[in-house]
């Protein structure tokens, strides 16, 4: 009797297991996984290869047409050499499963440090949803998700030491050191420990002087905390210039204004972020609790961030919304009425429930189920043909065209994965790579700009590759200088009508636009 009422506890999933369960099983199972919407999932994978191959990191691109070779910070090696071990065992249904699981994870760490703050467990369950519908806006299979992991784990350990809680600052620095060769987002963990550092000078210049002692102490121990972290960071191919890149990259404004991962949000766009954002805003309104200097500055700087590019808007919501569950929780117990006791009791049911749950059945469960489905080769994911050039990159495959090839940006990091070494592109998703310089001279060519074609001729471009719904296609369906030898819904290829492409144009002269 005992162990069939043990078996029932242990068979009850706890809210913070329905998170991961959920996420995990959901970003697998859907067919058409949004984990694989960005072509830069392609080339890091083979940029991971090309460093197990050769032991080595590069220094200078090995993807593109151009010469001599552009310098290339592969900042995110680490992380691409996870992906290409992964790749190479599984492909990429192997990818998407790792990644679900990061955000899985990632999600059910939120739940769980809500929870340490004695909140509401329905105010954390609502929280929580609303940050990882906000965070969903960059779900993909890159690189950057490390950075979600990594950022609340620090965000945490921060927040503990901060109230009083275990002083684990110690495991800061070899987090920084793991982070700084996954991600260029371990500059947001240097930004989370300015904004300590900054709350806490605030703290002890506003203390009474009997207190300001133990406030001093604090500062020392975070200052010896940020030193460490900057001396390990140091601990990566590039040295000191990895601390630079960030900085190099967001300050070329040139990228930043017409990148679209870079560009602010729209907020007429459906976006949860917009409602987290007002909420936030109303619960500091309505709440009495007194905002702390840390609070603010972490709310100042990250809200900033995520207005001024959509990219940083996971990290918002990640950070806050233990600031957000604390203020909601205050706001509450400010309220009276028959609403707020209802509230109350069905959330203190719900607890009581909920601390039934115990062990990791259905995470473990889920964690088989997708093992199962990848080691029997029933679930199988690859890019999306209906907005990847995966049909017409096998034409290519099969036709072997010479010459300088012009690209959709996108296409090129589905080219690089598909097709490296055999094509070399002309532009791709290293947008930090490339520059303004080159990025402006991407723009004239499909805008028509003055001097576009003189451009082509500069770099000796005689086919093109591009997006078949596009007005550079429909263009240079109209220009007899090109023809068209493929098309699909997707993409189009061109040759330049030249004696080079005789036999091409001979074979493919019937071929009709599919997408005008």
């Amino acid at each position: 009797m005992e162990k069939t009422r043990s078996l029932r506890v242990n068979a009850i999933p706890s809210i913070a297991e329905l998170f991961f369960v959920t996420i995990f099983l959901l970003l697998f199972f859907s067919r058409r996984s949004g984990l694989l919407g960005d072509g830069d999932t392609g080339y890091h994978i083979r940029a991971g290869e090309y460093i197990i191959a050769t032991l080595s990191i590069p220094r200078y691109d090995i993807f593109s047409i151009h010469t001599p070779a552009m310098p290339w910070t592969a900042h995110e090696w680490l992380s691409e050499v996870i992906m290409a071990v992964i790749h190479s065992a599984f492909g990429l249904t192997g990818i998407v499963a790792f990644f679900a699981l990061l955000l899985a994870l990632t999600t059910y760490l939120l739940f769980k440090i809500l929870m340490i703050y004695e909140a509401d467990i329905l105010l954390a369950s609502a929280v929580t949803i609303l940050a990882f519908s906000s965070a969903q806006i960059h779900w993909l299979a890159r690189p950057h998700v490390f950075s979600f992991l990594l950022m609340i784990i620090c965000h945490f350990l921060l927040e503990s030491w901060h109230r009083g809680g275990a002083n684990r600052l110690y495991l800061l620095p070899p987090i920084m050191l793991l982070w700084v060769n996954l991600h260029g987002g371990f500059l947001g963990g240097f930004i989370l420990l300015g904004a300590y550092l900054l709350g806490n000078l605030a703290g002890m210049l506003s203390a009474p002087p009997a207190t300001r002692a133990a406030h001093r102490q604090k500062l020392k121990q975070l200052a010896l905390t940020i030193s460490a972290c900057l001396a390990v960071s140091l601990i990566n191919p590039y040295g000191y210039q990895i601390l630079l890149f960030p900085f190099k990259l967001v300050s070329d404004t040139f990228i930043m204004d017409h990148v679209s991962e870079f560009l602010s949000p729209d907020f007429h766009q459906r976006m949860p972020f917009k409602y987290l954002l007002l909420l936030l805003i109303a619960i500091f309104a309505l709440s009495r609790k007194t905002v702390e200097a840390t609070e603010l500055v972490i709310i100042l700087i990250f809200t900033n961030m995520a207005l001024y590019s959509a990219r940083y808007i996971p990290l918002f919501a990640l950070i806050t919304a233990p600031i957000l569950t604390r203020q909601a929780t205050e706001a509450r117990g400010q309220m009276g009425g028959r609403l707020a006791q209802f509230l109350e009791k069905r959330s203190e049911n719900v607890a009581r429930i909920d601390a039934r749950a115990t062990g990791y059945l259905w995470p473990a469960a889920a964690l088989i189920t997708v093992a199962v489905a990848i080691g029997s080769g029933k679930m199988q994911h690859c890019f999306d043909e209906k907005s990847k050039p995966v049909a017409a990159t096998e034409f290519l495959l099969k036709e072997r065209i010479t010459g300088n090839m012009f690209n959709n940006d996108e296409f090129g990091d589905h080219l690089i994965y598909r097709s490296y070494p055999y094509y070399k592109v002309f532009f791709d998703g290293r947008s930090d790579m490339y520059g303004a310089g080159m990025l402006k001279e991407y723009r004239k060519i499909v805008n028509f700009e003055p001097g576009w074609e003189a451009i082509l001729g500069k770099y000796h471009v005689t086919w093109i590759f591009f997006d078949s719904q596009s007005n550079f296609s429909r263009y240079l369906l109209k220009d007899s200088n090109w023809v068209l030898i493929y098309s699909d819904q997707v993409a189009n290829i061109f040759v330049k009508n030249i004696p080079q492409y005789k036999d091409l144009i001979q074979k493919y002269r019937s071929v009709k636009p599919a997408a005008i």
